[in-house]
C-alpha cells in the first residue's frame, strides 16, 4: 500500500534539497516526522507472545498533527470531551472563506490572516446574532480552520458550529427555527467589512487588490441537526489531514495519483502530480508552530461555563449543569494482544529513539 510517508520516504531528500532556501522549520519537521512515523527512528516496544511464540514490535507514533497516521484516535478523545459543552438542541454549521485573491497573502503570512479569518468571522456572526430580528441573544461557537480544497489546493476557511439558539440579556433561551440561523448575505457583507478594517491596521492592507472589497465572500450556513450528531459530524474536520493515506492510488515513475470527491457532483476524481508538486501542495496545508486550529468563542469560551450551564438547565432541566456531574470514563489498561493467536503479549524490551530529523 502506498502511504503519504513512503512518498516522503523516497522523495522527501530530493525536496529538501531543491527548496532548502525557502523550506520552513515547519515543513520541514512535518516531512521528518511523517516518514519516521511508527518505524524504528522513534522507539517503541518489543513484545512477546507466549502462547505462539512470537515476537511483535510496535513503534512510536510521530504525533505531529499533520501526520495522516496520528489522528483518528485524537478525534475521538476530543468528542468525548465535548460532551461537557453540548447543548440538547439544533446546531448549523457556518463556513467563512477567503476569496481568492486575497490567498497569496495569506500563504505568505499564514498567522496573522488566520487569526484575522477566526476573529472577523466570529464577531461578525457575535454581532449579528445579538439584533432581535433573529437571535437577540449570546450564541456559542466552536471554530475549526481548513486550508484545503479536495484536490489540495489552497482554500482557507473556517467551519464554526452553533448550537440554534442564545441567552438574552435576561438570561432566557431564545431559540432559532431548524432551518435558518442568521441571513447569510448580511453576515457576508458584515464578516467582508470587519476583515477590511482589521486588514488595514497592517501593513498587509495595501498589497490587496481593492476590488476584493467590493466583491461578494463566500460563507453558508447549513443545518446539521442535533447536539451529538453535530459534534460528530465537526469532529473530523477538527482532525483531518489534507490527504489520508486511503486516497492515494499510486507512486510511479516520479508521479503521485490520488483520489478526491468533486463538491458539486460528489464523484470521485483522480488526480495525478509530479512527486514534488505533490508534497508542495500538502505542505502548504502544514500550519504555523503553536498556531491553535480549534477556538471558542460566546457561551462556549472558558469564562462562559456559568452561563452554558444556565442554557442546558433551560432545554433540559434533567440534564446536569455543572461540568463535574458528568461522568470520567475511566481509561482502560493497555494490554496488547497477539496478531495471530489473539492472546495477551508480554512486555520483553523497550525500543530508544535513534534518528533525528533527516537532511
Amino acid at each position: 500500500m502506498v502511504t503519504l510517508a513512503s512518498i516522503v520516504a523516497q522523495a522527501g531528500r530530493a525536496y529538501r534539497s531543491q527548496f532548502a532556501p525557502q523550506l520552513l522549520s515547519s515543513h520541514r519537521q512535518a516531512l521528518s516526522a511523517i516518514e519516521q512515523c511508527r518505524t524504528a527512528a522513534l522507539g517503541g516496544r518489543v513484545y512477546h507472545c507466549q502462547s505462539c511464540d512470537t515476537t511483535h514490535y510496535q513503534y512510536h507514533s510521530c504525533r505531529n498533527r499533520h501526520c495522516p497516521q496520528c489522528q483518528f484516535q485524537t478525534g475521538e478523545q476530543w468528542l468525548q470531551k465535548q460532551q461537557v459543552r453540548l447543548l440538547p438542541t439544533h446546531y448549523f454549521m457556518l463556513t467563512f472563506t477567503l476569496p481568492e485573491p486575497l490567498r497569496p497573502v495569506a500563504r505568505a503570512n499564514q498567522r496573522l490572516i488566520y487569526n484575522l479569518l477566526f476573529r472577523c468571522a466570529a464577531q461578525a456572526t457575535q454581532q449579528l446574532a445579538q439584533d432581535d430580528r433573529f437571535i437577540g441573544g449570546q450564541i456559542g461557537m466552536v471554530g475549526v480552520l481548513h486550508t484545503w480544497g479536495r484536490n489540495l489546493s489552497y482554500h482557507p476557511h473556517v467551519h464554526f458550529l452553533v448550537p440554534g439558539g442564545g441567552l438574552s440579556d435576561n438570561a432566557q433561551w431564545r431559540a432559532t427555527t431548524h432551518n435558518f440561523f442568521v441571513p447569510v448575505k448580511a453576515l457576508s457583507k458584515l464578516f467582508r467589512a470587519k476583515f477590511r478594517d482589521a486588514l488595514r491596521q497592517t501593513p498587509l492592507f495595501s498589497s490587496v487588490p481593492s476590488s476584493v472589497w467590493r466583491g461578494d465572500w463566500v460563507v453558508h450556513s447549513q443545518p446539521v441537526g442535533q447536539g451529538q450528531a453535530a459534534l460528530k459530524y465537526l469532529a473530523p474536520y477538527i482532525f483531518r489531514v489534507a490527504l489520508s493515506n486511503r486516497r492515494i492510488v499510486k507512486f510511479e515513475n516520479g508521479k503521485v495519483t490520488f483520489r478526491f470527491r468533486k463538491s458539486d457532483t460528489g464523484q470521485w476524481r483522480s488526480c495525478t502530480l509530479d512527486v514534488l508538486e505533490f508534497l508542495r501542495r500538502f505542505l502548504q496545508h502544514v500550519l504555523p508552530k503553536g498556531f491553535v486550529k480549534v477556538r471558542y468563542y460566546g457561551l462556549f469560551a472558558p469564562c462562559k461555563r456559568s452561563q452554558l450551564a444556565l442554557c442546558r438547565q433551560q432545554l433540559s432541566p434533567k440534564t446536569p449543569t455543572s461540568e463535574t456531574d458528568h461522568p470520567t470514563t475511566a481509561s482502560a489498561s493497555y494490554r496488547p494482544l497477539c496478531a495471530n493467536c489473539q492472546q495477551p503479549l508480554r512486555l520483553v524490551q523497550t525500543l530508544r529513539p535513534r534518528s533525528r530529523c533527516p537532511p
